[in-house]
C-alpha cells in the first residue's frame, strides 16, 4: 500500500487483530501480504514506470493527501487526475483548490480529465476522458516516471493503464 494515509488503517487491523488474541507474527504476515485491488491505492510496475492506481473513489480530501504524499515521490513525477463527482454546489471551488495545490509542487507533466477542470482556467494538459488520456500517452512514450492515476469512479481512470504498459 502506498500513502501516509493509510497508516490508520493498518493500525485498525492490528488493534483489531490483537482483541481477538490473532497471533502478533500473524497479524505482521497478514499486513506484509496485503496487495490492494480494484483500483484502490495500487501501486503497479509497467516497464520502466510505477504507477499508484487509486480510482475508485475520489473527493477532495481524498484527492489532496494522495497529491501531498505523491509529491513526495522521487524523480519525474506525472499527475493525472479526474474530475471529482458528486460535489454539487461546492464542485468549481474544490477542482479550484485542487489546482491551486497542484501548482505549488513540482511536475514533469499534470493531466486533468473531466469537464469540472474544464470549467477552471490553469495551465495543464486537459483531456475530456481516460481515452483520450490513453492516447496522449501513447504518443508520448513515458519511460522511468513515477504516475499517479485518480479520479471519481465515473471517470473510470483504470482505462489509461493500458496505454501507460504501452509507453516503454
Amino acid at each position: 500500500m502506498v500513502g501516509d494515509y493509510n497508516l490508520p488503517n493498518v493500525l485498525a487491523a492490528v488493534a483489531t487483530g490483537k482483541l481477538f488474541n490473532v497471533a502478533e507474527r500473524k497479524i505482521k504476515e497478514a499486513i506484509e501480504n496485503y496487495s490492494p485491488s480494484n483500483s484502490r491505492s495500487q501501486l503497479l510496475h509497467q516497464g520502466s514506470n510505477k504507477i499508484i492506481l487509486d480510482a475508485y473513489n475520489a473527493n477532495p480530501s481524498s484527492m489532496k493527501l494522495a497529491i501531498e504524499n505523491f509529491s513526495k515521490f522521487r524523480g519525474d513525477k506525472i499527475l493525472i487526475l479526474g474530475s471529482m463527482a458528486e460535489l454539487g454546489n461546492e464542485s468549481e471551488k474544490e477542482h479550484s483548490l485542487l489546482i491551486d495545490q497542484i501548482q505549488k509542487m513540482k511536475w514533469k507533466e499534470v493531466v486533468l480529465v473531466g469537464k469540472e477542470f474544464e470549467k477552471i482556467k490553469h495551465p495543464f494538459h486537459q483531456f475530456k476522458n481516460a481515452g483520450e488520456v490513453a492516447d496522449w500517452l501513447m504518443q508520448k512514450k513515458i519511460e522511468n516516471s513515477s504516475m499517479l492515476v485518480k479520479g471519481s469512479r465515473s471517470m473510470q481512470m483504470e482505462k489509461v493503464l493500458s496505454s501507460a504498459t504501452a509507453t516503454r
